[in-house]
């Protein structure tokens, strides 16, 4: 039993448990690396307020593209250095 897969078919096979994220640009003085800070909102366990909790993720940028105060999107992939292991997919919204 053979099954007959496009190229973008096995591509996206790959890919979709891949988690992507949103977040803004917070520096660009690496070479082929930018900084992303992720902010999410969450509930106190307690009395339930939200609250906003940010990460800054270490992202690769071979083409560098991503300017500084950019939304942008990054997916997780490989680790490609110590701390870096998401890659820049596109800018959402550009300053």
């Amino acid at each position: 039993m053979t099954t007959n897969l496009t190229e973008n078919q096995k591509i996206e096979s790959k890919t979709k448990n891949r988690r992507k994220l949103e977040g803004v640009v917070v520096s660009t003085k690496m070479m082929k690396t930018v900084v992303v800070r992720v902010d999410r909102s969450v509930a106190h366990p307690k009395y339930g307020k939200y609250s906003i909790t940010s990460k800054k993720y270490k992202v690769h940028d071979e083409a560098g593209k991503a300017k500084l105060g950019d939304m942008v999107e990054i997916e997780e992939t490989r680790p490609l250095s110590k701390e870096k292991c998401w890659r820049y997919i596109r800018t959402i919204k550009s300053i």
